[in-house]
């Protein structure tokens, strides 16, 4: 950092950006404490909610839309899959690929856990009217659009692992 260049907590932008990283962690810790009657974590309901909109979606196609490494999935699958939740099966066209779908009791966990998530976000966003959450969700659709265009240094980014498939 040069001397001209000022301390970020002294840039109000800083300021608004801590704003929504501790709303999103605050977000994150009061679901996870909502969703342990069901024994599901976020992470788990993330994959949940992939499966409940988009059947047969690939495992790779799901690490792609979730922003993490097949590996990843790899650890929470399983855990999924044990508990009746979730099947894998071979695609008929590409044995290598393997398709995912909820059960029945995926599907009855994933609809109860989608009434958790829902409530928790009526409750978090009553503080700001229709206009202002759409405009946070529009502004933070930018963002993204900036961070998964361009790298830190602002070039274009060519091999971003961060699609735009969310």
């Amino acid at each position: 950092m040069n001397k001209k260049q000022g301390l970020p907590w002294d840039n109000p932008r800083f300021h608004n950006w801590i704003a929504v990283a501790r709303a999103c962690q605050v977000m994150g810790l009061s679901l996870a404490r909502a969703l342990q009657p069901l024994d599901i974590k976020p992470p788990h309901l993330d994959i949940l909610l992939n499966l409940f909109r988009t059947p047969g979606i690939s495992q790779q196609d799901l690490a792609d839309k979730l922003l993490v490494g097949r590996s990843n999935l790899s650890m929470l699958l399983p855990q999924l899959e044990k508990r009746g939740l979730l099947i894998r099966n071979s695609d008929p066209l590409d044995r290598r690929v393997l398709r995912l779908e909820l059960t029945p009791e995926g599907t009855k966990l994933t609809q109860e856990a989608i009434v958790i998530q829902t409530a928790m976000i009526d409750r978090a966003l009553k503080a700001a009217s229709t206009e202002e959450c759409n405009l946070v969700g529009e502004v933070m659709t930018r963002i993204i659009g900036e961070l998964t265009t361009t790298d830190v240094a602002g070039t274009q980014d060519s091999d971003t692992a961060v699609s735009r498939k969310a």
